[in-house]
């Protein structure tokens, strides 16, 4: 079973840790544990019952009258709502719980569904993506065993590369972007996505992938010249130096144009790209940069 903080539940819900205690005081739903230091934790049941809970009351249900429903009927007025966000949000909601059962088949499969019926691109930008931020929380946090994140990255790094095979585009343009990850960063499934993002519009690519050092980095950006070099933070490890990563690039490629985008753009708070380094701290940034390339 996983153990999960307060804080696990406000990121990965969206409900403020502040609410979440009310409600614990006020109804029945949540009934955390302590630990022998007297901090609460949450299991798995807990998170799944919050993510249904905090869908329907976004979405309308007033927290009283949710109180009174059961697990089961949770479920089913999620499966009732036809607004077209809140149908992304409970897919992305069952993903997560699937991912934290292990249950492979049935996140397999939720996926699989999404991509026969709106293709993988929308796949990619309204399920997977979203996804991924969300759960790069809990690769943050250390708050997710490691078994399930390797099994569900693999699922879906197999998703993406073959969608990103797949394409055919009528058009190739003269932008050549460089796709990295630094050095001791494994996380390459924000990377993958972009490299689809950027192929299915004609961008040329050159994919270094995962753990490259600085110097490697450099070599390829003197040899190749590409427009820009593009890396996608969602976690690294704990000892990652931000301010010595964004230094050094900055040292080591004065004259390229650096972008940044990912998680982590938006954790390190009080940084500013500077220079000529840029951040892109959400998806409609990087899609919109996209659109801008010639």
């Amino acid at each position: 079973m996983n153990k999960f903080t307060i804080k696990d539940l406000e990121n990965l819900s969206g409900i403020k840790a502040h609410t979440i205690r009310i409600w614990e005081q006020r109804y029945t739903f949540l009934k955390p544990q302590r630990t022998a230091t007297n901090i609460r934790y949450y299991s798995n049941q807990e998170l799944k019952v919050l993510l249904n809970i905090s869908l329907l009351n976004k979405y309308g249900f007033k927290i009283s009258h949710i109180n009174r429903m059961s697990n089961d009927e949770l479920r089913e007025k999620t499966l009732t709502l036809t607004n077209g966000q809140a149908q992304q949000e409970r897919i992305v909601n069952e993903l997560i719980q699937h991912m934290i059962d292990l249950d492979i088949e049935a996140f397999e499969y939720v996926l699989d569904q999404f991509i026969a019926s709106r293709g993988i691109e929308k796949a990619i930008t309204f399920i997977i993506f979203p996804f991924l931020e969300r759960i790069g929380i809990l690769w943050l946090t250390d708050h997710i065993n490691p078994a399930q994140e390797h099994i569900i990255t693999n699922i879906i790094r197999q998703k993406i590369l073959v969608g990103t095979e797949n394409i055919v585009t009528p058009f190739s343009l003269k932008t050549k972007v460089l796709l990295f990850m630094p050095e001791n960063e494994h996380h390459e499934l924000g990377l993958l996505f972009l490299q689809y993002l950027l192929k299915s519009r004609g961008v040329k690519i050159i994919y270094l992938g995962a753990n490259v050092p600085v110097k490697d980095l450099e070599f390829v950006v003197q040899l190749k010249k590409p427009d820009y070099v593009y890396t996608h933070l969602t976690t690294v490890m704990k000892e990652f130096n931000f301010d010595k990563f964004l230094n050094n690039l900055k040292t080591k490629l004065p004259n390229s144009n650096i972008l940044i985008s990912g998680l982590l753009t938006q954790t390190f708070e009080g940084k500013a790209a500077t220079g000529n380094i840029r951040f892109l701290k959400s998806l409609a940034e990087v899609t919109e940069f996209i659109s801008t390339l010639k």
